[in-house]
């Protein structure tokens, strides 16, 4: 029996030993197996955090005008823009010992063990605030041995890489709150209408429980079982020592206000002008559609709200309901080139064609202060006279002939100054200087003026025949606005990742381009279209508008058979509308002749109405401002019914006084003194 015994002893220290070695062997397996899983990880380095996020578009005042998602709206926001209720909350209820651990709970997934072997099912979860980060990150939510195993490596990964603050922040900023909603910015607007900084410990803790069955614990769905989970939220709270016992009962028993607007419900402000700030991105910073679309941006752009609703309101007012005439409209600060309003066509769910960009269309007349720019240029002055008559121009080599007209066939029949023929848009004086002045000089001063469309070489360029984009046209003319300095058309002054990092800022030009005394006495000029002391053989163009406008604007309209036009501009705005049908169908009704000149002139008044009237500022050198006669272009005399103040390139100013009325006023004098009184007036002095 002792022998028996003996052997059974010697066998047990045999498997004894045996065992130990093996546990050892294991045990350096596994740590060899974990010292490699480290090593790989760390030679890994940080995993990116990146998650598909709304990018955001704010207005000039910061405004959210709009964003753009895959249907989930996200929204990053840092740590300190969070409230610290929210923050203690989702700690206590989902990783009470979050700060204390490397991404995992030993003893909770040893209490979770032993929970669901009591119960004989999966009924506690054990997953810390990294595992579940890991796994909103990187991958899919299903139930395998082999995403279990990637879910630890990627916690391990992240513990390695990251701060306790930045995981924390990533979580809060990814996880699912039910209704397409991720993140607890986005969570907090769409529940409550408010920031995450500006939660109560009431909505704050609705909130944290929410992630552990949002289609259980939403307020919206079920807001039952929404108030025992925040119930069950605030105890932990408290017997993690973030809040007093009192704070339960007064944060359960507070109502909160559910805003629940739903996701799809996205912000459409100035849809025509968001797709321009998008294709923005795409040219200017490279930028590919799923970043442009997903990549958490904040994206600040020009766009005014109040200019934006004012053009809104002027294309409802003035375009009737019932007509299929499309219009565009764009609004540029002319100092920077800020566009501060944009409308592309008059509905963008039937048609997102953006007609204030992309559509070509004949400028009309709107394309004469270019002409009459380069006119200066070469030696014309506001006083310089042609002859408008009735007239055909012929051509050698084959070109043939060609008749322009003015507007219902009215002409002077005789000499008008250029700055008449710029306010009564005189056609023939236009076609004279225009090949006075050689085919080609036309395109190559529009090309100075950023003009890019193609223009043909043509006797009818100068009425505006080779079309042109209406941006370009409010760009042209903004270099007038602002004495000549160029400057480009820019929707967005500056762009954040979604880590707020500064990826780009609007640079800012101020090359000169044109001479500024020249572009100042072409500004002065196109005030006359407002200015019935110009009216000659027809009234000036703007006469239909101008007892609408309260301020100094200059400016020029312009019609073809197919299209309406008006651009003008004061010192700090620039506006260029266009009405037309999208397929060339001519115009015919009068009422849709007049909408371009109507909603310009509204719109000017409105968008201007809170900022300070300004006048033209003549440059302190190159001009000199005389009185001249309007209908001879002289310097007016004493006894010139009509005077206007003129502006002029310094030492091309007329020196000739008019003399038209001279002998007129002479008469009259010499009347008066042969003339006797009645002998009764001479007694009585009775009055007339």
């Amino acid at each position: 029996m002792e022998l028996m015994t003996d052997q059974n002893f010697r066998k047990t220290i045999k498997y004894l030993r045996a065992f130990i070695i093996i546990s050892l062997i294991g045990f350096s397996v596994l740590l060899v197996l974990l010292m490699g899983i480290l090593g790989y990880a760390k030679m890994l380095g940080a995993p990116p955090l990146a998650v598909p996020q709304s990018t955001l578009y704010f207005a000039d005042d910061g405004t959210l005008i709009g964003e753009s998602n895959n249907g989930q709206k996200r929204y990053w926001v840092s740590l300190k823009d969070v409230s610290p209720y929210l923050i203690d909350a989702t700690i206590s209820v989902e990783d009470k010992n979050f700060f204390h651990h490397h991404g995992f709970d030993y003893k909770r997934i040893a209490g979770a063990a032993v929970a669901d072997v009591a119960a004989f099912s999966k009924v506690q979860g054990a997953s810390t605030i990294t595992q579940q980060y890991a796994r909103n990150l990187f991958l899919e939510h299903d139930k395998t041995w082999s995403r279990k195993l990637l879910e630890a490596f990627y916690t391990i990964r992240l513990e390695m890489s990251y701060s306790k603050k930045e995981i924390l922040e990533g979580y809060i900023n990814t996880i699912y709150y039910g209704h397409n909603v991720y993140g607890i910015e986005a969570a907090s607007k769409y529940y409550f209408g408010k920031n995450a900084s500006q939660l109560s410990l009431s909505e704050a803790s609705m909130l944290a429980g929410i992630p552990k069955g949002p289609g259980i614990y939403s307020p919206l769905l079920s807001p039952k079982n929404a108030k025992e989970r925040q119930i069950v939220v605030l105890k932990s709270m408290e017997q993690n020592h973030y809040i007093k016992k009192s704070d339960i009962k007064a944060a359960s028993s507070q109502s909160v206000m559910l805003n629940g607007k739903r996701p799809q419900q996205l912000v459409r402000t100035a849809p025509y002008f968001q797709d321009a700030v998008k294709n923005e991105l795409r040219k200017e910073l490279h930028l590919d559609e799923r970043t442009i679309a997903l990549g958490g941006l904040k994206v600040y752009t020009t766009l005014n709200m109040d200019e934006q609703q004012a053009a809104e309101n002027q294309f409802k007012s003035y375009i009737a309901s019932n007509s299929e005439i499309q219009a565009s409209l764009i609004a540029m600060n002319p100092k920077n080139g800020d566009v501060k309003a944009l409308i592309g066509g008059r509905d963008y769910e039937k048609s997102p064609f953006n007609r204030a960009i992309q559509a070509i269309r004949q400028p009309g007349s709107t394309i004469k202060p270019i002409l009459y720019y380069s006119a200066l240029e070469q030696g014309f002055t506001p006083s310089t006279t042609m002859r408008s008559a009735f007239t055909t121009f012929r051509f050698e080599s084959g070109q043939g002939n060609y008749t322009p007209h003015n507007f219902n066939n009215k002409y002077a029949d005789g000499d008008i100054t250029m700055a008449q023929a710029l306010a009564l848009s005189d056609n023939i004086y236009a076609v004279k200087t225009h090949l006075f002045l050689g085919e080609q000089t036309l395109i190559n001063t529009a090309k100075k003026f950023g003009i890019s469309s193609k223009m043909s070489k043509v006797p009818s360029l100068a009425l505006g025949t080779s079309g042109v984009r209406v941006i370009e046209m409010a760009n042209a003319y903004s270099m007038l606005a602002n004495g000549g300095k160029k400057v480009k058309p820019s929707f967005i002054t500056r762009v954040e990742d979604y880590n707020g990092n500064v990826i780009y800022e609007r640079p800012h030009e101020s090359l000169q381009i044109l001479n500024p005394a020249t572009a100042f006495v072409m500004t002065q000029m196109l005030t006359g279209i407002f200015d019935k002391k110009l009216n000659g053989y027809a009234s000036v163009t703007g006469s239909t508008i101008s007892n609408v406008l309260t301020r100094p604007y200059a400016g020029k309209s312009g019609s073809t058979e197919t299209d309406s036009w008006m651009i003008g501009y004061s010192p700090q705005l620039v506006t260029a509308v266009w009405a037309g049908y999208d397929k060339g169908k001519p115009i015919e009704l009068t009422a849709e002749k007049t909408y371009a000149k109507k909603i310009w002139a509204h719109f000017m008044e409105d968008a201007l109405a809170d900022k300070p009237v300004k006048k033209f500022k003549a440059p302190k050198e190159g001009v000199v401002g005389v009185y001249i006669d309007p209908t001879n272009g002289k310097l007016a005399s004493k006894d010139c019914p009509v005077k206007r103040k003129t502006y002029f390139l310094t030492g091309t100013a007329p020196t000739e006084y008019c003399t038209d009325h001279l002998d007129r006023s002479q008469s009259k004098v010499k009347k008066a003194k042969d003339t006797k009184a009645p002998w009764y007036k001479r007694i009585f002095q009775w009055n007339d």
